[in-house]
């Protein structure tokens, strides 16, 4: 019984710091348009891209199509949005697993 009581203490030790090792990724607001038409990075098309502390990088994980026309007047191949997303750089690559477009601000129609 000792044995067993040792054990899932030890095993309870062990659960508790693999989950504090687990940084959390916190949402962040960056700008988002069509890397092509935007931000002026080489590319063949229009492909969605963000701008994270001043560098561009390709998004994985969502489409430029997936979030509007994007060759409307508001669409990102005309303009630059914010977005609010969560992912990492990878490979030179934003690879997201949440992106939401920031509403405009109904005042001004300005994000």
């Amino acid at each position: 019984m000792k044995k067993i009581i040792t054990s899932l203490f030890l095993f309870s030790i062990l659960l508790t710091n693999a989950q504090d090792k687990k940084e959390e990724i916190k949402p962040q607001i960056v700008e988002a348009a069509c890397g092509q038409c935007q931000f002026e990075m080489k590319g063949y098309g229009c492909d969605l891209a963000v701008r994270i502390d001043g560098k561009t990088y390709f998004v994985d994980g969502t489409t430029i199509d997936s979030h509007g026309d994007a060759h409307a007047d508001d669409g990102f191949c005309a303009k630059i949005r914010k977005a609010e997303v969560v992912g990492e750089i990878v490979a030179n690559r934003f690879k997201v697993t949440s992106f939401k477009l920031v509403p405009k601000n109904k005042k001004n129609g300005l994000q």
